[in-house]
């Protein structure tokens, strides 16, 4: 059985506790746990999980706040106000495909709404055609800029969210 949540302080402790084990190389990952987690509790972001059997399968943040590492105060991507920034979509190998990551960002989007967020962006590097073409069917449509990170172009795209509570 999977269940979709915010996730706790005790799943966000499991999730990067497991990428870190996966990543022993990479000095990065133990950074970004202790960003993460201190993001979710301050408020700066809010991360999304997918569980089975209450192990946490996979997540999705979204950063409210443009001091958040990722956003590195790119106002356009993420402004504190009516504009957030998705990322961190991860999905376990064996979960792929199966509608988990589609949950996960209903359930983001959502929430961003219900906190006043109009605009979410999204970034995806350009070689990752498949996931561009995801983001692309979820709506993620009005291109931002582009960036190089660590060799990689990532394009940016945003979304308008749309207000549920509007009638024509």
């Amino acid at each position: 059985m999977f269940k979709y949540r915010k996730a706790t302080i005790s799943d966000l402790e499991r999730i990067w506790n497991k990428d870190i084990e996966q990543n022993k190389n990479d000095e990065r990952y133990i950074r970004w746990k202790s960003q993460y987690i201190s993001y979710n509790v301050n408020g700066e972001c809010a991360t999304f999980v997918v569980l089975k059997d209450e192990e946490p399968i996979g997540q999705i943040t979204i950063l409210f706040s443009p001091k958040c590492s990722a956003i590195k105060n790119r106002l356009q991507l993420c402004n504190g106000t009516d504009t957030a920034n998705m990322n961190a979509f991860r999905i376990d190998k064996k979960y792929e495909n199966q509608g988990h990551i589609s949950k996960l960002v209903k359930m983001a989007e959502e929430y961003a709404k219900n906190n006043g967020i109009k605009f979410l962006t999204i970034g995806c590097e350009a070689k990752e055609s498949k996931n561009l073409a995801i983001y692309l069917h979820f709506g993620y449509t009005e291109f931002v800029t582009s960036m190089v990170e660590d060799n990689d172009l990532i394009l940016f795209y945003k979304k308008t969210l749309q207000n549920s509570n509007l009638r024509c």
